[in-house]
């Protein structure tokens, strides 16, 4: 093979050595935010597990890095403005000539100013400090948040986030989550503003670029390559799962045998997350399904159910990321090789 190394990667945010990048989506929001007046300073990335939101997230975050931009990654699960307070004024002391007198950092819920002073903790009053130094540098500052929480962490964040740009903050905020995260964050009673955020999902990638890249690493011919590429159906994790799989095993293993190997992987790094997540009802669809496109009515037949019943369940699966319509009548899934991992569930339940 041309690489020495298996350039795939299993894990989770990593930035692989092999990527199908999206571009359209990458520029979209790039141009926004270098615009002299961005249409919005806040982007939301949807998408189901394993479809590659870390990635498009930090893909645009590496771009603007290059123009200068300051990147603060925060953690959801921590204070969001506590870790914002603290990763700006870290960001500043980076800055030549940036940092001035007077800055906090906190210990223990108290912030010590660099004159040795001290009172009760104030993030928000470090970080419009910071801002305010950074604004006079010409620096913009994006902000990301991956894998976001419906939560009073997220609501005082948010809500904090809105009135920097109120006051004109060069701010910018880059936010990832699952289908119903998401939607529970834009429907919050409180973030009305987020509603307004314009949000990309992350789809199937392109089948033909991740055909090219199978081509190159593994030095095969066109047939074979797109073998592969369609047996992932463009699904981000997939491409990078059976990519590990062929690179370990090309040869030693048939492709059944892998593909058995690579049924293992998608169950225990994504899909059983995803099933355990469904509804009872949305179960019995996946596991009435087929690996290619399926008449609705053959579906309906199986588990008994009305065309009235069903609608409810399908539009949800699709706005989830689980589940496209292909064209009239029909559905099918966006996640390879589901159908029968789901019908492995099912058996274990009867």
């Amino acid at each position: 093979m041309p690489e020495k190394r298996n350039p795939f990667t299993l894990t989770f945010g990593k930035r692989p050595n092999r990527l199908v990048l999206r571009r359209e989506m990458t520029e979209r929001i790039v141009d926004d935010f270098l615009a002299d007046n961005p249409v919005s300073q806040v982007y939301l990335i949807e998408g189901i597990r394993g479809s590659g939101k870390t990635v498009l997230m930090t893909t645009v975050a590496k771009q603007l890095e290059s123009e200068g931009w300051i990147i603060i990654n925060l953690n959801s699960t921590v204070n969001l403005l506590e870790g914002l307070a603290l990763r700006l004024k870290k960001a500043c002391e980076r800055t030549s000539d940036v940092l001035k007198k007077g800055f906090n950092v906190s210990i223990a819920g108290t912030w010590f100013g660099i004159n040795g002073s001290s009172s009760e903790a104030d993030p928000v009053g470090t970080i419009e400090d910071c801002l305010e130094q950074l604004t006079s540098k010409g620096k913009r500052v994006l902000i990301t948040v991956d894998e976001v929480q419906s939560d009073g962490n997220m609501r005082v964040f948010t809500s904090q986030f809105q009135i920097f740009l109120c006051q004109d903050y060069p701010v910018f905020l880059l936010m990832t989550g699952l289908y119903e995260n998401i939607h529970a964050v834009q429907n919050d009673p409180a973030l009305t503003f987020l509603l307004r955020s314009p949000k990309v999902r992350t789809e199937a990638l392109s089948i033909l670029q991740i055909r090219n890249q199978y081509r190159e690493v593994f030095a095969i011919g066109d047939t074979e390559a797109q073998k592969l590429a369609d047996i992932t159906k463009g699904y981000a994790f997939a491409f990078q799962a059976l990519g590990t799989v062929y690179w370990e095993n090309y040869k030693k293993l048939s492709l059944p045998e892998m593909l058995r190997k690579l049924d293992e992987m998608l169950d225990e790094y994504v899909y059983h997350k995803i099933w355990v997540s469904l509804t009872g009802r949305e179960q019995d669809i996946i596991a009435a399904m087929e690996e290619e496109e399926i008449k609705v009515e053959e579906v309906r037949k199986k588990i008994e159910i009305t065309s009235e019943s069903f609608s409810p369940y399908r539009d949800k699966l699709i706005a989830k990321g689980i589940m496209i319509a292909p064209r009239y009548g029909y559905v099918a899934l966006t996640l390879p090789r589901f159908p029968e991992v789901a019908r492995v569930y099912r058996s274990k339940l009867q």
